[in-house]
Formats: structure tokens, sequence, C-alpha cells
């Protein structure tokens, strides 16, 4: 008995010697977002290369982003230009963001009738970024026609348009 009772003291002793903490910190947070004005694109103006003449060599026309054509191999532009155009673009969203510019990477195929050119070689104006001034950015796309030799005449049409993609930055 006697060491049941030194057993107890000891232990009383120990608990009161003991400084067990249940203590507990905290702190707080708080959690926002900026929803910004979503990025569009809208096409204002179709790619046309105009008129073109062509012999019996290949060749191209490189229609520029500004507008202006060049032609190579067998290919001339008459002085009756008809419609030329680079394909236009305006995209909108948040006031002083950039934006990165995609185009096609693959040729599309223009035809007229049983006829077919490629077109491929796509730039851009901006390139490969462009800058929300104001909310709103025009981009411009050129591109290179392929020519065959002794191209049939006719108006040549693509039959699904191509894709200019924007992306914010």
């Amino acid at each position: 008995m006697k060491s049941i009772i030194k057993i107890f003291t000891l232990a009383i002793i120990a608990l009161g010697f003991s400084t067990v903490s249940f203590a507990q910190v905290s702190a707080t947070a708080n959690a926002s977002g900026t929803i910004v004005t979503p990025i569009a694109i809208t096409k204002t103006v179709d790619l046309n290369f105009g008129n073109i003449a062509v012999g019996s060599t290949a060749g191209t026309v490189v229609l520029a982003p500004a507008g202006t054509r060049t032609a190579t191999g067998g290919v001339t532009l008459p002085a009756t230009t008809g419609t030329v155009s680079a394909a236009e673009f305006n995209v909108t969203g948040q006031a002083g963001y950039t934006f990165s510019i995609t185009l096609p990477s693959t040729p599309t195929t223009v035809t007229s009738g049983a006829n077919s050119m490629t077109v491929d070689t796509f730039t851009s104006t901006p390139t490969p970024t462009g800058t929300l001034t104001g909310g709103a950015q025009t981009v411009k796309v050129g591109a290179t026609i392929n020519v065959g030799a002794n191209q049939a005449a006719g108006t040549y049409t693509s039959a699904t348009p191509f894709t200019v993609t924007v992306n914010y930055n």
C-alpha cells in the first residue's frame, strides 16, 4: 500500500511540473479574382489576291499583310488588278493586354470547278503578338498563292475558310 501511495504522490508531483500547452494561433487571408474582358476576333475583310495572269511556267503571288503583291516564276500581275486585299481581323479584349497570333500551318485549297491551287505561307501584321490599345487592334494577314503552269482561268475560292487564332499572353 505504501508503494501505491508513493507512486500516486510521484504522479501528482510530475503532473504539477509538466507544462502541457494546448495554445493555438490563427491567421486569415482574403480571396479575390479579376475577370477581364474576353478576347474576341472577327473577320472584317477576306483575303483576295486579285487578277493574276499565268503562262507556261508555274509561279506564285505573294500578298503582304500591307496589301502589296509580288509575282514569281511565270506569273504576272496585270495593270487591271481587280480586288486586292489582305485578310483583316478585328481583335478586341482587355485594354493594354498583349495577345499571340496563330496563323494556319497547313495550306488552304482554292478551287474553280475541277481546278485548284494552294494558299500557304501565311504572314501577319502585327506578328507574332499584338497589343490591345484601347481594347482593340486590327490584324492583317497575307499569304502566298501557288499558281500552276497554264493554270485554268476562273475565280478560285476556298470551300472552307482558314483560321486565325488569338490568345492572351
